[in-house]
């Protein structure tokens, strides 16, 4: 008998145990770890090995294989009378395996790796800029899970207060204190709750959902979603946005392409050799197979290029001011956006004033109402009207509270802290 009720205890707790929870943070690094944009900095970084590797291949031996065999309408014959000259064939047949080794090429196979690692940082930082950008999506869907919970759990007060309210009202009619019928309208009210708390659920569960894929985690609809610390803004603070890092990067991309384009036009020196086999060989006069080679250095410099070079790296300069002007329009934007959040925040705080003070009235109200339909003296319609009054004005305060946590969360995510 003991062990099957430690069992139905045990059966009992799990449930409580095993119930899931998360918190904003938790969503924020699942946001950014699961959504399908995150993948893609790992694809970056193996596309840019393979480019850089590509790149410095320059430094290595280049080897090449030729074979050709010809026929010729006509030879070189040496007109010198009994000089005893064999003339060449006019069949030729030539193998030759060719190997060039660059030897110098003024920084061009450096400079090109940095461009690739620049670009690399800069689209890596794009991928965290979008995905930093989904926080506020994230807060809108967080926030109306957690108003949603609260919403319930006033219903559910207010169910329960009806229910109480309800069992009285039935006994005042019994006993002729309350009018007849007095309990019909109660229970028209108790069905209109179950009602709204269908609406709630299904509103929840669609959040919950929604969230849940972008996340790309498994969310119950009966998860608990953990209120955050109280949410404080820091006014003095300086963005710390990663678009500003961002903008950063792609001018230091820019420099490194203006170095590039600086190392274009200088002398490359290469060595080269070639060995074959072939008939005739390197001597002409010999019309036999024989074997060849040939070493030697060579040097290529483009001397001039009528200024191409140089209006390529201006136009690269002028790429830096583009970027520097984002940049100030990125931040004259965000900062009016604080500004509007600010605003938002005082204006939501002077309403949850108001909202406690009527509350404290509605209230009053209430307690008089109790007593008056106790005693028989207004109806039950008139009771329920300042009762959900009451639970309006709660789920107004449940509501500025919450949009003062969003407001305060979202300009956070603005100021990027």
């Amino acid at each position: 008998m003991k062990q099957l009720i430690i069992i139905l205890i045990i059966l009992n707790v799990l449930p409580s145990l095993a119930q899931q929870s998360i918190t904003l943070e938790e969503c924020y690094t699942l946001v950014t770890e699961n959504y399908p944009l995150a993948k893609q900095s790992l694809l970056m970084e193996v596309q840019n090995k393979l480019d850089a590797d590509v790149i410095s291949i320059s430094k290595l031996p280049h080897f090449s294989l030729d074979a050709q065999a010809t026929y010729q309408s006509d030879v070189i014959e040496i007109p010198i009378p009994n000089a005893n000259i064999e003339s060449l064939n006019k069949g030729q047949y030539r193998a030759t395996l060719s190997v060039n080794q660059l030897i110098y090429n003024g920084g061009l196979t450096n400079a090109s790796l940095k461009v690739k690692s620049a670009q690399l940082k800069t689209r890596q930082k794009q991928v965290e800029v979008s995905l930093y950008q989904l926080k506020q999506q994230i807060n809108q869907l967080y926030f109306s899970i957690l108003l949603a919970q609260e919403s319930e759990l006033l219903l559910n007060s207010k169910q329960t207060l009806l229910q109480a309210k309800l069992k009285e009202v039935q006994s005042g009619i019994k006993y002729g204190v309350i009018l007849p019928s007095s309990d019909k309208i109660l229970e028209a009210e108790l069905l209109k709750i179950r009602q709204q708390f269908q609406g709630l659920e299904s509103n929840k569960t669609t959040l919950i959902e929604t969230l849940s894929s972008l996340i790309n985690q498994p969310l119950s609809a009966s998860a608990l979603f953990k209120n955050p610390p109280l949410i404080e803004t820091q006014l003095q603070t300086e963005l710390t946005r990663p678009e500003l890092e961002f903008f950063q990067l792609k001018k230091e991309e820019i420099q490194n392409l203006e170095s590039l384009m600086s190392k274009q036009n200088a002398p490359k020196l290469l060595g080269f050799a070639t060995g074959g086999y072939g008939n005739p060989g390197l001597n002409m006069l010999d019309n036999s197979f024989q074997t060849f080679y040939t070493v030697g250095v060579k040097l290529n410099w483009n001397v001039f290029d009528w200024n191409s070079n140089r209006k390529q790296r201006k136009s690269l300069s002028i790429n830096k001011d583009l970027v520097d002007t984002e940049t100030e329009i990125f931040i004259l934007n965000t900062n009016i956006e604080l500004n509007k959040q600010l605003k938002e925040i005082d204006k939501i705080e002077n309403f949850i004033t108001s909202d406690l003070d009527i509350i404290n009235l509605r209230k009053e109200v209430l307690q008089t109402a109790e007593s008056q339909l106790r005693n028989g003296v207004i109806t039950s319609s008139a009771y329920i009207t300042e009762l959900t009054n009451l639970y309006e004005d709660e789920n107004t305060l449940v509501k500025h509270k919450t949009e003062l946590q969003l407001t305060k969360a979202n300009y956070n995510v603005i100021k990027g802290q």
